[in-house]
């Protein structure tokens, strides 16, 4: 297929109308109400990719929920999935309008499965709708998106659950309780690592796609032509509708380094660093990134590794023998792990281990049992959890994108008072070398120090006024007037 004009492309495509699209006379859910402990919660899915399928195969196995309705722009995923409930019961209901979806009385709570920059207005729409939500992580696109979500599940009292399963991972709890109890001693660091091997992302020439409606699927988003070769997945590497690694796992680990330094709210500054490297392709976002998070009680440092361990292999390096996961050091040893963890003294030896499972089952059964309850304070991720994790994601890329070419020294000169930061940064330079990367001639970009708001979500200082400019404009994106988040939700 030749590619089409962006003229021609909209032409052809289902535009969305302006008239309607902030004032959908959504209808509250006749569920609205506490619910009686023996009947089935009603769910529509948002959004049937990937990750929405494997919702459904996990809603499948249980008694106390049933899928009802699907919606998805591209008619291709919404047919696999509805190929998946066929037999299970009657036929969901199938349409490409998620306000359709939310206007029915029988649907009593949504699974938000979409990319990140549909995550804040599909939430809003739903909570207005009086449906209890279930949003994947990141929770916002934006750390302005995410404290209207938390208004609007506060305004129309929704039960909003964000899909950071970890929170409800079992052995990560009694390993952190452990560590609270000081069977490690002084907690001295964190230090959470997601090295996962992401290849390059191919390009084309510029493209609209037309098997769906790339007008809605763009929503809040710029209508722009797609320079790579595949539409889904991949806007985790652009900006306008991903975050990056750091907002897609990384959210994941700092929710749990959260927990670990004992943090409800922001860190007093943020610092982030990295590049995109060896792949010459069509993404934005770093392929190698450290963010460093100063918390009163510890830090907490992010690293990020796309590469493997060297260039011809497929395995990655690893940091106190994980690839994905935290390593809270400790004066006494360490805790370690994500789907369970282990704890050991500075030689290495085992002083305690807790097994887990992961998570996911009593994730969505803490969910369901809080829709029944209607007690928002029963979540193991709220929206203010939510907003809390996704908002630090969003300060580390922040920090990287209004940063600048820098050299190794500067870098060490920036985490001079963070010596676990500067390790973790010249092991990152380090690993850069071996994939033949001159530092000299392709530095990493440094981010100065975020100042945050102790209460709030500004940032204060920035290094320079014009850097504290731009990463304010970063805090709220624009958005296209029809998919517009109002102020007042």
């Amino acid at each position: 297929m030749s590619p089409l004009s962006r003229r021609t492309f909209l032409r052809h495509s289902a535009v969305a109308a302006t008239a309607g699209l902030t004032a959908v006379n959504l209808r509250p859910s006749v569920w609205a109400a506490p619910v009686g402990a023996n009947g089935a919660i009603r769910l529509g899915l948002i959004g049937c990719g990937a990750k929405g399928t494997a919702h459904v195969q996990q809603i499948l196995k249980r008694s106390d929920a049933r899928v009802v309705a699907l919606c998805d722009v591209d008619p291709a995923q919404l047919a696999k999935v509805a190929a998946l409930l066929a037999g299970t019961g009657p036929a969901p209901f199938t349409t490409p309008d998620a306000r359709t979806l939310l206007a029915r009385a029988d649907v009593d709570a949504v699974l938000i499965v979409t990319p990140n920059h549909w995550h804040a207005l599909l939430t809003i729409w739903a909570c207005q709708a009086g449906k209890d939500v279930y949003v994947e992580k990141p929770m916002s696109h934006t750390v302005w998106e995410g404290r209207q979500m938390v208004a609007a599940a506060a305004k129309y009292n929704r039960i909003v659950q964000v899909g950071t399963q970890y929170r409800s991972e079992s052995g990560l709890a009694a390993g952190i309780e452990f560590l609270h109890s000081g069977g490690l001693g002084k907690l001295q660091h964190v230090h959470a690592v997601y090295y996962g091997k992401r290849d390059a992302v191919a390009r084309r020439a510029p493209w609209y796609p037309t098997a769906l409606d790339y007008d809605t699927w763009c929503g809040p988003a710029p209508v722009t032509a797609l320079n790579r070769e595949g539409l889904h997945y991949d806007w985790h590497w652009s900006w306008a509708t991903g975050n990056g690694d750091l907002g897609n796992n990384g959210v994941h680990l700092l929710d749990v380094a959260r927990r670990m330094v004992r943090a409800d709210g922001p860190p007093r500054r943020v610092l982030g660093l990295g590049g995109r490297y060896v792949h010459d392709d069509a993404a934005e976002t770093p392929n190698t990134q450290l963010a460093v998070y100063d918390y009163p009680v510890a830090p907490v440092i992010f690293e990020q590794r796309g590469l493997p361990a060297k260039p011809g292999v497929n395995f990655m390096d690893q940091a106190g023998g994980l690839r994905v996961g935290l390593i809270a050091h400790c004066e006494g040893g360490t805790l370690a792990g994500l789907i369970g963890c282990t704890a050991k003294d500075p030689q290495g030896k085992l002083i305690k281990n807790f097994p887990g499972d992961g998570g996911v089952v009593a994730h969505m059964t803490n969910f369901f049992d809080a829709i029944r309850s209607r007690r928002s304070a029963d979540l193991a991720a709220s929206a203010a959890t939510g907003h809390a994790s996704a908002g630090i994601c969003h300060y580390g890329n922040i920090s990287l994108r209004v940063g600048s070419p820098a050299a190794p020294a500067a870098v060490a000169t920036a985490l001079a008072s963070f010596p676990a930061a500067a390790a973790a940064a010249q092991s990152l330079q380090t690993h850069l070398g071996v994939h033949g990367v001159d530092l000299a001639t392709q530095p990493m970009a440094l981010g100065p120090w975020l100042e945050i708001e102790a209460t709030g979500d500004t940032i204060t200082a920035a290094g320079s006024p014009a850097a504290l400019v731009r990463a304010r404009q970063l805090l709220r994106e624009p958005q296209r007037l029809t998919y517009a988040i109002p102020d007042t939700v």
